[in-house]
């Protein structure tokens, strides 16, 4: 039998969900908020995960979002170790365990999960993924080991770096000429190779695993380059996959995620979504399904004023950062599919203190910068206005 008084109901105690949640009671909303997630702990937010806490900068408490008290004294319900199930649309309730919750409005906030890699897995080896706090507790006590990591993307270099310091071994396998070619294109990407063989990693370009033979504590690793590798560990990050099951099996229109409209409602009007888990009709970028920290925090608390019957498009731009060795880089913006034309540097790219802007046609289409901080806000100036407006 579903409860059903006036509530909101959040399926996935996650950043966005969390930040929802939060907007909700911000905003003056007195009815009923039932959270759901489906590990154990608090609502945390996950690049300590790879950052701070691998480096030994801050420990596993600090990813915490909030206290238990926290929810409690804004009469939050939070059901942590529970997995939602059986969303109905027309009754306006999900199963949790024996348990039907009704709604009166629905926001899914279920994130993402690693794409497998099913070669390693299938191996025997000791294989891992980095996405939930146990995992990154478990990739710690290996840091100072024999590593491999499939996939140079941004998880898989924070992960090299972090090996790297606390000097352990660290070969990087990935399958492009370059690592983050497809984000940052070929003079960044060129960089980040530099950087990271700099500090000792073993970079493969343009290179996969063909095959993993484990044996006791040993596993050895065949490349396509011909070469064996022995390591104690492999860790996988070839990106991730949108958690839509619940909606997909409720029916609202997915694809590489939940599709939402500019507001972030789905094809329910009473069902919601954002973070990793949406795919938004941006109205400056088209659809796009942004997995980074800023766009859950920002599409959560988005989300929640729609909920109260705000009309006004999420409007804003991609943000990402990232800590490698000594370089902090920030990026704002969205190439795209169609890519870009040119990118413009501006600084010193060999010293790793520059900026940087992909631009198409007379557009600005992202910036970045690369340890000079103050640039960001210049970037945040320049990104979708025209070519002349970049500094320099």
């Amino acid at each position: 039998m579903s409860t059903h008084s006036a509530q909101v109901v959040i399926v996935g105690a996650s950043l966005a969900g969390a930040n929802a949640a939060e907007e909700l009671r911000q905003q003056g909303y007195q009815g009923g908020i039932v959270l759901i997630g489906d590990e154990d702990h608090l609502p945390y937010e996950r690049p300590p995960l790879s950052k701070g806490f691998q480096l030994g900068d801050a420990d596993l408490e600090s990813a915490q979002l909030h206290p238990a008290d926290w929810y409690e004294e804004r009469s939050i319900e939070l059901l942590t170790g529970r997995a939602a199930s059986d969303l109905d649309l027309a009754e306006h309730s999900v199963r949790v365990g024996e348990r039907r919750i009704g709604y009166d409005k629905l926001l899914l906030a279920t994130g993402a999960t690693p794409r497998r890699y099913e070669l390693a897995d299938q191996s025997g080896a000791r294989v891992r993924y980095l996405r939930t706090l146990e995992d990154a507790a478990d990739l710690k006590r290996h840091l100072r080991g024999r590593v491999l990591v499939v996939g140079a993307g941004w998880i898989g270099l924070e992960i090299a770096a972090a090996i790297r310091a606390a000097d352990g071994r660290v070969v990087v396998t990935e399958a492009a000429p370059l690592p983050l070619a497809r984000v940052v294109g070929p003079e960044i990407a060129t960089a980040f190779a530099d950087l990271h063989r700099a500090h000792g990693v073993d970079l493969r370009l343009s290179t996969t695993v063909t095959d993993i033979n484990h044996q006791g504590d040993q596993t050895i690793v065949r490349l396509s380059d011909g070469t064996e590798v022995s390591v104690d560990l492999i860790v996988v990050g070839i990106g991730a996959v949108p958690r839509a099951e619940l909606a997909v099996a409720a029916g609202l229109d997915c694809d590489n995620g939940v599709l939402v409209d500019a507001t972030l409602r789905a094809s329910d009007p009473d069902v919601f979504a954002a973070g990793d888990v949406a795919n938004h009709d941006h109205p400056g970028l088209g659809r796009l399904r942004v997995e980074h920290w800023d766009n859950a925090i920002e599409q959560g608390k988005h989300a929640a004023r729609t909920i109260l019957g705000g009309s006004a498009p999420y409007e804003r731009m991609p943000y990402f950062f990232t800590d490698q060795y000594d370089l902090g880089m920030e990026y704002l913006g969205h190439v795209g599919r169609d890519g870009y034309d040119e990118v413009r540097i501006v600084g010193d790219l060999a010293g790793l203190v520059f900026s940087a802007y992909w631009t198409k046609g007379d557009r600005v289409l992202a910036g970045m910068h690369a340890n000079d901080w103050d640039a960001i806000e210049t970037i945040r100036a320049v990104v979708g206005g025209p070519v002349s407006s970049i500094p320099g």
